[in-house]
């Protein structure tokens, strides 16, 4: 793979980040990952890396995490953001403490972490960021309005970044997974699947590999489904 180069992932204790954490040290990473129920840590530990238990909520947690791996290996190449759940409830049921919190787990989660390694990338020249988002931003579910509306938000924040810090070759992208193995199964969500299955994670992991790698340089600024084909929006 040639110089050393460093992932951080961002609420990576399990689920679909802690399979990008695991892929991206397969493919040659260093890896730091943060977890606020400590299993990111543990990980981080069986793959040679740093781990820091801490929430994505917390911009103390995240700079700890940040100066420790700038500190141990002196960059940043990729950030993975991934998030927990936000409130779902019916949408008049809302209470705006519940879109507060939304808008913490599912833009916010994002917008720290980007504040934070931005400058590192600067410096280098180079890196990418990668946000696990959902396959309903565009095709909005009330299952998850919490979720569809800030990552809505989201979709936009991410280009906005990625024209901005395109010419000091940073790029942004949005992964939007449909139903995950991380997830529980039930038999009307699988059938709803063209494929008629639900995703893997490592199949997610899979797709911030090659974003994370040198054959995605051209790609910024995206949207990206993984769903088996649940959503039709272009």
């Amino acid at each position: 793979m040639g110089a050393e180069k460093v992932a951080v992932i961002s609420a990576g204790g399990s689920g679909m980040g802690a399979a990008a954490a695991k892929r991206l040290a397969a493919d040659g990473f260093k890896i730091a990952i943060l977890s606020s129920s400590g299993k990111g840590e543990a990980l981080a530990k069986e793959l040679g890396g740093i781990g820091v238990t801490g929430s994505n909520q917390s911009n103390a947690d995240l700079a700890k995490l940040f100066e420790l791996t700038v500190a141990r290996w002196s960059r940043i190449d990729v950030l993975v953001n991934s998030g927990g759940h936000g409130p779902r409830k019916p949408i008049l049921e809302i209470t705006d403490e519940d879109w507060h919190l939304g808008m913490d787990v599912y833009l916010m989660n994002v917008v720290r972490p980007v504040r934070l390694v931005t400058p590192h990338m600067q410096k280098q020249k180079s890196g990418t960021i990668i946000n696990i988002s959902t396959a309903w931003v565009f095709e909005p579910s009330p299952m998850f309005p919490t979720s569809a509306v800030f990552r809505a938000g989201l979709a936009s924040y991410a280009k906005i970044f990625a024209d901005t810090y395109a010419a000091e070759n940073i790029r942004m992208n949005n992964i939007l997974p449909g139903w995950i193995d991380s997830l529980p199964a039930t038999e009307e969500r699988r059938e709803s699947v063209p494929l008629k299955r639900y995703g893997k994670s490592e199949e997610i992991a899979a797709v911030i590999s090659f974003l994370a790698s040198d054959g995605a340089a051209y790609i910024t600024g995206q949207n990206i489904k993984v769903d088996g084909g649940v959503t039709r929006s272009v």
